[in-house]
């Protein structure tokens, strides 16, 4: 429901798409490192509970063998993945929602929101599935 709720800001509101992409994904990270146990501080930004979700899980393994088929590409795509919560909280910062602007801010299109959002959601699915997939 969030997801959709999102997905309907892109057109009508992109600093609102933005945003809320952003706090989905501190609240995705949040859930998890809860069902886990694994304790963060109220003052957790995104990048520090994304670093703390990327180790419970293991994203990046370094167990997978240098000469297997594209392990330094999945391992890239996998850095690159664990990237997204830092950059949509920089981009919140510059342009999404839950900031006071001035009457000469200019925002982002909805293209621009639309990758934010689609950014967002495959690092959800992503964390999700390996969440249910490690087990607890």
């Amino acid at each position: 429901m969030e997801i959709e709720r999102l997905e309907r800001a892109i057109e009508s509101d992109p600093g609102l798409a933005i945003g809320t992409a952003k706090e989905l994904v501190e609240s995705c990270c949040k859930s998890i490192l809860t069902i886990r146990g694994i304790a963060f501080t109220r003052t957790a930004d995104v990048g520090d509970l994304t670093k703390l979700l990327a180790k419970a899980l293991d994203l990046v393994p370094d167990g997978i063998s240098d000469q297997a088929k594209g392990a330094e590409n999945i391992k890239s795509i996998l850095r690159s993945l664990t990237a997204i919560p830092h950059h949509l909280a920089l981009l919140r910062g510059l342009y999404g929602s839950g900031h006071g602007r001035d009457g000469a801010h200019r925002g982002l299109e909805a293209r621009h929101a639309r990758l934010a959002v689609n950014a967002a959601v495959s690092f959800i699915d992503f964390v999700t599935e390996t969440h249910k997939h490690r087990g607890q």
